[in-house]
């Protein structure tokens, strides 16, 4: 095996239906532990940036393709997303994606571009011919249903771009308005959101804690096996969730902080296949911030930023058993 490189940590969480790899030397990043499991690559908030991304079976994107929703953006975006190995490429719009929200769009063009971009050309590239070859789906408040290399196991994933209004962005919504929106969301194995549930990973570098009430107070509903968002870049991390009836099913409070996801915390083996799961064992979600935007305390290790998604902010590998 190719010798760890010691710009990063091995954090690494596991149940015996999970493994989620945080933080990873690419060239040591283990195989999934069988075909029993499928593999999911956890990106967000890539601002038309490129870097280094492992392959696997689905590729996750939980929005901020681009800066602004310009055309050379999601040119810029969509060409990498082409090339990527993944043969099933699952993508939301996030806040910055502004031209792909067109009813905000059609009045905040005019102080937001010098000139007015055209829709069209971005939902060509999002949903044409080369995105159904590269196997690219845009999803927007909506439902999509797929199996690995056509056959196994049938997964769920719903997407949704909206969080709470965040100044003058697009897919915004009133706090207040929360609990109508996502109340529509139906119950589905994995759930993108572009803005994270309130007191999950969603610490800003204030201290305070802006993730979306409504959205967790509807989690031990919905309960994913994988939740996937982005938007706090500081926030980035990841967490496996067990819903215990004996608490209540109560959602997680977790931040970055925790010493779970600590790069410090005494480095972690490469996963093995793990044990079995039995009919008695609670469901779990795992939790992904997968903001991949160097930001907050992890962006500075001696006193060096690490690069865009590098070190403390890479994709989030997730295997979960089918």
């Amino acid at each position: 095996m190719p010798q760890k490189d010691p710009h990063y940590s091995d954090v690494i969480l596991k149940s015996p239906t999970e493994v989620v790899y945080l933080e990873y030397t690419p060239s040591r990043l283990p195989p999934k532990p069988s075909d029993e499991w499928t593999r999911f690559v956890c990106i967000s908030d890539t601002h038309a940036r490129r870097f280094e991304i492992p392959d696997g079976d689905v590729l996750l994107h939980s929005g901020d393709l681009t800066n602004m929703g310009l055309v050379k953006d999601f040119e810029k975006t969509t060409e990498w997303l082409y090339t990527l190995p993944h043969k099933i490429k699952i993508i939301i719009a996030g806040n910055h994606d502004l031209t792909l929200h067109t009813e905000y769009y059609e009045q905040a063009h005019v102080y937001n571009h010098k000139v007015k971009q055209d829709v069209e050309v971005i939902l060509k590239m999002l949903k044409g011919s080369g995105a159904k070859k590269a196997g690219l789906i845009y999803l927007h408040d909506e439902e999509y249903k797929f199996q690995v290399n056509g056959k196994g196991r049938e997964w769920s994933v719903y997407g949704s771009p909206w969080s709470p209004e965040f100044f003058d962005f697009a897919f915004g919504y009133p706090r207040e308005d929360a609990p109508d929106l996502i109340a529509k969301f139906p119950k589905t194995d994995i759930l993108l959101t572009h803005g994270p549930p309130f007191q999950i990973l969603d610490q800003v570098i204030s201290g305070l804690e802006v993730g979306c009430e409504a959205l967790r107070d509807r989690l031990p509903e919905l309960r994913p096996r994988l939740h996937l968002f982005g938007h706090i870049h500081e926030a980035h991390g990841a967490c496996i969730h067990a819903w215990d009836p004996a608490l209540g099913n109560a959602p997680p409070t977790i931040q970055n902080t925790d010493p779970s996801m600590s790069i410090d915390r005494p480095e972690v083996k490469d996963a093995e296949a793990p044990a079995e799961t039995t009919d008695t064992e609670l469901d779990k979600t795992v939790f992904v911030n997968a903001a991949n935007w160097p930001m907050g305390r992890n962006a500075h290790r001696e006193d060096s930023k690490p690069p865009f998604g590098g070190p403390g902010f890479q994709a989030v590998v997730v295997d979960l058993k089918n």
